[in-house]
């Protein structure tokens, strides 16, 4: 039996998932793999444990009655690893995290290497992406986000905040007048990110706000695209300043209205109520929290 456990519990993540496909994006393997995992072990047990289907998959009578013992067995083995990082120096176990793609070379990232460092009895998958992803349902243990909280039910809590900065090519500002208000950046070509409103709003140095829609002839859904489209003239844009930093000092883009004010993004650290890996889990993000100054 002891050389079917890994079988139980990829059969019961393709339980927990709904499908084969599903399971196999929240375990790293791929659906053809986990299939035959499955398959093994109903060959190993002698009965059929689902029936499949082209979407999803069933659970016969004895796949109903054996998935309650596998289920609870996890659950004892992940509440026995949770109890071992507790009281153990030495934290021990796996996660699966999310943060947005153009994070990949920022601060957080960087405390994450330290982490791995500090702790050789840690993994951690991480998937850089900036489409939103649902915790539970894709299979993440913690997810990190600017701006925004996955679910009110979740667990959070703020790890920092990152500056903004408004933007645009350098050769394209040079064949603009010079703006000294926002409005005057109405008729700019902007370059937006789908995942933000259109109205970008300012902040006067006397505390006025002023909301701007510009003319978006361009959409991405990455941060990076934007940055890089900034950089090749073809709009105004808002990036994190990290970006904006590294652009004005390659001479590429130009800050607009940087005695205007721009509304900090806060980053969330976000996991679920009931953590599969709950005392790594806060571990984890008291470090990120401990090594962020914004």
């Amino acid at each position: 039996m002891i050389d079917h456990l890994r079988h139980m519990a990829i059969f019961a993540r393709v339980v927990d998932e709904g499908s084969f496909r599903a399971a196999a994006r929240a375990i790293g393997l791929a659906p053809s793999r986990v299939s035959e995992t499955v398959s093994d072990l109903e060959s190993y047990l002698g009965v059929t444990l689902l029936y499949r289907t082209t979407r999803k998959v069933a659970l016969t009578n004895e796949g109903r009655m054996f998935y309650v013992r596998v289920a609870d067995m996890l659950r004892s083995a992940e509440s026995g690893l949770n109890e071992l990082n507790a009281l153990s120096l030495e934290p021990v176990g796996a996660l699966r995290i999310s943060l947005p793609a153009f994070m990949s070379s920022s601060s957080i990232s960087t405390a994450i290497a330290e982490f791995i460092c500090l702790h050789p009895h840690v993994a951690i998958s991480v998937t850089y992406t900036d489409h939103r992803v649902a915790l539970l349902e894709d299979g993440y243990d913690l997810n990190i986000r600017p701006g925004w909280l996955d679910d009110s039910s979740m667990m959070s809590r703020k790890l920092g905040k990152s500056e903004r900065a408004l933007v645009a090519g350098s050769a394209y500002a040079a064949s603009r007048p010079q703006p000294h208000h926002p409005s005057d950046l109405e008729d700019w070509d902007w370059i937006r990110y789908q995942q933000r409103s259109d109205v970008t709003e300012f902040e006067a140095p006397d505390g006025d706000m002023v909301k701007v829609t510009g003319n978006a002839r361009l959409e991405v859904d990455s941060i990076d695209a934007l940055y890089h489209f900034a950089c090749q003239n073809v709009g105004a844009t808002v990036l994190p300043s990290h970006l904006a930093e590294r652009g004005v000092a390659s001479g590429q883009v130009v800050r607009l209205l940087p005695e205007w004010g721009l509304r900090p993004l806060g980053y969330y650290a976000v996991w679920p109520d009931k953590s599969r890996r709950e005392s790594l889990t806060l571990l984890f993000v008291r470090f990120l929290a401990d090594h962020q100054t914004g």
